[in-house]
């Protein structure tokens, strides 16, 4: 083997190729893909339309480097997502995944402050949630905190500070909602005041939480009391829509579910729904003006930021995805996934709390539904669960220690936009046969 694997103690299935919704491996073996593989192949696998307009762009030319030359693909890209965007969206600085366009989000949050006040500014401080990932870099890694994810790196991360996440089946104030009124939201503007509003240049968010809490969605009025005090304290708000952007939720963007407007939205996976690597740091006007009025420059690139056969992949998929009305089709598959399967899926044994929106739902694992009671860390349940659908023909995307950073065992049902009712069907009859018999395999034991 010469490639370096994510695992050398794991054994990987070979893919052969993907069609629609499915994957088959080398011999030919057939999976759903429930998970649009890190919940980003949004499109499905083999779109003829979107490989021709890669094909073509690369055949004119697929790479001019953004320092020297313009590209008429970049602008037609740029202006496809803005169409899609909430109001007052102007720009697209483009870049190459996720990590990388909240890196540039954060670094982009404290030049636009120096910008603003002439090259003098404090704020360099990124408040983010103890239940948030927002990237691999050492910068992203600083902002969230996925304690797996950042164990092994700590002596080499700027930390930054964080508040509470939103997370009403765990509430860490040991309240309800709605008579808590929002704490959660709420103690932004007491972190913000114990260290200096000063010091602060944006407040970073999941709009429904990803993988580290297993697609936990934000109470109504959280994001609206967020947007209050950044304002209140000129912090800017970040919107970290990696996985929940273009069109995951029902919306094309998740903030809209609750009518609230970030000043700069992270955006990837469902840019080019895996037809090439593209992420993309969406920006309003507010903060696009405040660069054009001041040095013009924004101090950050990257070799392949705006290569011309990525935007080729976004301007193919943009159109495809407006076209066939895959987050009207989100949408209406989340009504159906909340009306027809929530409650079977959530009567499961050993199944803690169902929740989602659109196509991104969640659920936990717990050993007692009364207590909460997390299985243990050791017994891996998650990574257990996920290699048991893949031995049942599907796909689910597991993660970790959204209890407290190291307990708790979460999966996310993700699958491609363009899934029908009865692929639906297909999916969800597979998983609670599989919850089900995995309930009594292998969860059994572990309770006694």
């Amino acid at each position: 083997m010469s490639v370096f694997p994510r695992n050398f103690k794991k054994e990987f299935l070979h893919v052969s190729y993907g069609e629609g919704i499915y994957l088959y491996d080398a011999e030919g073996n057939r999976y759903i893909d429930g998970a649009s593989g890190a919940v980003s192949a949004n499109i499905g696998y083999g779109n003829k339309e979107v490989a021709k307009a890669i094909y073509e762009q690369i055949c004119k030319t697929s790479f001019a480097h953004g320092s020297i030359w313009d590209s008429e693909i970049n602008e037609i890209a740029a202006q496809k997502i803005l169409n899609i965007s909430p109001k007052d969206f102007s720009h697209v600085w483009f870049v190459n995944a996720g990590s990388e366009a909240t890196e540039a989000a954060i670094k982009m949050a404290h030049q636009y402050h120096l910008e603003k006040n002439n090259g003098i500014s404090e704020k360099s401080l990124v408040i983010g949630r103890e239940n948030g990932y927002h990237g691999s870099t050492l910068g992203t890694l600083g902002i969230g905190g996925n304690v797996n994810r950042r164990k092994l790196f700590m002596p080499m991360i700027l930390d930054h500070p964080k508040i509470e996440t939103h997370y009403c089946y765990r509430c860490p104030f040991n309240k309800e909602y709605p008579s808590c009124g929002i704490e959660c939201a709420k103690k932004l503007e007491e972190k913000i005041n114990r260290i200096g509003s000063k010091y602060i240049s944006a407040v970073i968010a999941e709009p429904i939480i990803g993988s580290t809490a297993g697609a936990v969605v934000a109470p109504d009025g959280y994001w609206q009391e967020i947007r209050r005090i950044c304002d209140k304290y000129d912090v800017l708000l970040i919107a970290d829509e990696v996985m929940t952007g273009v069109g995951r939720t029902g919306k094309n963007f998740c903030v809209e579910h609750w009518d609230a407007k970030p000043d700069i939205i992270a955006s990837a996976k469902g840019l080019a729904a895996c037809y090439f690597p593209v992420g993309a740091t969406l920006v309003t006007k507010k903060v696009a003006d405040v660069f054009a009025k001041g040095s013009g420059v924004f101090a950050h690139s990257h070799t392949f930021n705006g290569m011309p056969a990525a935007s080729a992949a976004v301007s193919a998929v943009m159109d495809f995805y407006v076209k066939n009305d895959l987050c009207g089709n989100a949408h209406k598959m989340g009504a159906i996934i909340e009306t027809k399967y929530a409650k079977a899926v959530a009567d499961c044994d050993f199944v803690g709390d169902f929740r989602g929106k659109g196509l991104m739902w969640g659920f936990e694992f717990v050993k007692d539904k009364k207590t909460k009671e997390p299985f243990a860390s050791k017994d891996d349940v998650a990574t257990k669960f996920r290699d048991y659908c893949i031995s049942k023909g599907f796909t689910v995307y597991p993660g970790t220690g959204m209890v407290d950073g190291i307990n708790g065992d979460n999966i996310i049902i993700a699958p491609p936009l363009i899934i029908t009712d009865e692929q639906m069907n297909e999916l969800f009859s597979k998983l609670l046969e599989v919850l089900s018999s995995f309930a009594d395999i292998k969860l059994a034991k572990l309770k006694r």
